[in-house]
């Protein structure tokens, strides 16, 4: 498929749409925001459509052109309806990338043009995002934003520069089938690798409630909303949307809380919690020799649920967040909002650990294995000391030289409040639900300020696409995309804008996000 064929491919009647009108500590008060910021006007939001970059512009091309144009890898992958089997002998029909739970992972080097033939066999329009990658504007799978969905048994070919290596994952974009199976990893392997390890573990983090006594993703929805359906519709999946079955089990929970997300954990009572598709009660293990140094690559792929993590009688090396990487600290647990990545090292111990991943407030837990010895499988509610031990959020996290933002004033202060109750479950930026004709603007080459205030009783994490920003809430300044705010406070990071277009910024909670917590920044012309 050529170029010109995808642009057109991509944007459609979508885009003319579009064109028509670490997680506790994150949320601190920021010391560098108080430095005096150059004062630029503050455009509002709803400037003419024509005003601002579209996804396939020409200043999209061009920055395109800048990332290089390297050797071609190819992949085929196939969303469609799959029976998936979790473990201990429970099968549930779901959506995912043929019939893998995770997706296989998808593997290129930094460098390289990825082309992803994409087929739809699902009932429903879909999309792929690729979360956490700079790509250029017009693939990041945003219907009605940045092109228009693939429509049920249609094909798409996604194709772009990948420019920066780490631990990323695709996801639709299209209502909530981010909460059936339809996820993948997605590594960019580093052809100048710094650090030296033995094997590599691929670890994704899941809640599971799609196919359980007639559970789904969308019917969860119209409970949550009060058979409401979503703020955002993009892509017609109200009209798909039905109350839940009188014979399904209410999903909604009551409850559960923790005192690292600031109080309420989540609004979804999930009835299994699995690590790379598995339960528990019969875990995946990994199998490695005594003193190898693994390579952890933990990413949570959930909708819902923040995941403490630890490896039983290991300490862990955390040696990224989100892909960028940052000073090596040593750490006990982790604690992984949705959306969010860890890259960690450990050195293997001699014998058989658990690797607990705890529901943060819901009771319950994820458990996979290492292996280098022989031993019983641990139990299904085995909790390692070290989930109790020292947790390094990502604010205490500094940047390697290499990626660390350069100390600049911001040119531009974006100011948003978060919104909305569990009660009304009409979660918003400012009181506002998604409308992707309206944008926050933004200029190419400005270093700008985003300062997001929680006024809502939920923490919240906040995912920018196309962009990593910098933790400005703190001296340090890790390199993130997504980062959580916990209720009654402040998050404040920092980003450059290098990448033009218009990009999504939501709460990486699924249902919070259909529900309204999304908007737009665009790059004017």
């Amino acid at each position: 498929m050529s170029e010109m064929h995808t642009r057109r491919a991509v944007l459609g009647a979508g885009v003319a749409l579009a064109g028509a009108a670490g997680l506790a500590s994150q949320a601190v008060t920021p010391s560098r925001a108080h430095a005096a910021p150059r004062r630029t006007p503050a455009p509002s939001p709803a400037r003419a459509a024509d005003q601002y970059v579209t996804p396939d512009g020409p200043e999209v091309v061009d920055a395109e052109a800048r990332r290089g144009a390297g050797p071609v890898r190819k992949v085929s992958l196939t969303a469609t309806s799959s029976r998936l089997e979790l473990g201990g002998g429970l099968t549930v029909p779901s959506w995912a990338y043929g019939d893998r739970l995770p997706g296989e992972a998808i593997r290129v080097t930094a460098g390289e043009i990825l082309e992803l033939a994409l087929a739809n066999n699902l009932p429903q329009a879909t999309t792929m995002h690729w979360h956490g990658l700079a790509l250029r504007n017009d693939m990041d799978g945003v219907p009605a934003l940045t092109q228009q969905a693939v429509k049920a048994g249609a094909d798409f070919t996604y194709r772009f520069a990948v420019s920066h290596p780490g631990t990323y994952w695709i996801h639709p974009h299209s209502g909530v089938q981010l909460d059936r199976g339809l996820y993948a990893p997605l590594i960019v392997e580093d052809p100048k690798e710094p650090l030296a390890y033995d094997k590599e573990w691929v670890v994704v983090l899941d809640d599971w409630l799609d196919g359980v006594d007639g559970s789904t993703p969308d019917a969860v929805l119209d409970e949550l909303t009060e058979g409401r359906g979503s703020a955002h519709d993009a892509t017609g999946h109200q009209a798909a949307r039905r109350a839940a079955d009188g014979d399904a089990p209410s999903r909604l929970l009551v409850g559960a809380s923790s005192d690292l997300l600031g109080g309420h954990a989540g609004d979804v009572a999930y009835p299994h919690y699995l690590v790379n598709g598995r339960r528990a009660s019969d875990p995946s293990v990994f199998e490695a020799a005594p003193g190898d140094r693994i390579r952890l690559r933990v990413v949570n792929a959930g909708g819902d649920t923040a995941f403490r993590l630890a490896l039983g009688g290991h300490r862990m090396t955390v040696t990224h967040t989100d892909g960028f990487p940052v000073r090596h600290t040593e750490t006990d647990t982790l604690l992984l909002a949705m959306g969010e990545r860890y890259d960690v090292l450990v050195t293997a111990g001699d014998g058989v650990f658990p690797l607990t991943a705890l529901a943060e407030g819901k009771e319950a837990s994820a458990l996979a294995v290492l292996r280098t010895g022989p031993g019983a499988i641990p139990p299904a509610t085995v909790r390692p000391a070290e989930l109790d031990g020292e947790l390094v959020t990502a604010d205490r996290l500094a940047p390697d030289e290499a990626v660390a933002l350069p100390e600049r004033a911001p040119d531009r202060t974006v100011r948003m409040t978060l919104t909305g109750s569990m009660d009304a479950y009409d979660w918003a930026f400012d009181g506002k639900p998604y409308d992707p004709a309206v944008r926050h603007p933004v200029k190419a080459g400005e270093r700008v300020r985003l300062v997001f205030t929680n006024r809502t009783a939920m923490w919240h994490p906040i995912h920018l696409h196309g962009h990593t920003f910098a933790m400005a809430g703190t001296a340090l300044g890790a390199r993130k995309d997504t980062a959580a705010v916990l209720p009654g406070r402040s998050l404040t990071v920092d980003f450059d804008a290098d990448n033009p277009g218009l990009w999504m910024l939501h709460c990486h909670n699924v249902y919070h996000a259909e529900s309204g917590m999304m908007t737009v920044l665009g790059y004017l012309r």
